[in-house]
């Protein structure tokens, strides 16, 4: 899988997981555990995404 379609797909998780919290969010009976869970999961890919994005602008020696 190529650095690109890698974090292709992180991004579309990512967004995934947002649109998960917002569901989760707008719930009535919502479940705080839950919403923290996926905001920490959001968390760790937005890291995995930005270190790919400086790997990938980084220059090769």
């Amino acid at each position: 899988m190529s650095i690109d379609s890698h974090l292709s797909e992180l991004v579309r998780r990512h967004q995934a997981i947002e649109e998960a919290i917002l569901a989760e969010v707008n719930h009535p009976a919502s479940d705080d555990i839950k919403v923290h869970e996926l905001k920490r999961k959001k968390l760790q890919l937005k890291d995995e995404i930005e270190r790919l994005k400086k790997s990938e602008t980084a220059p090769s020696h």
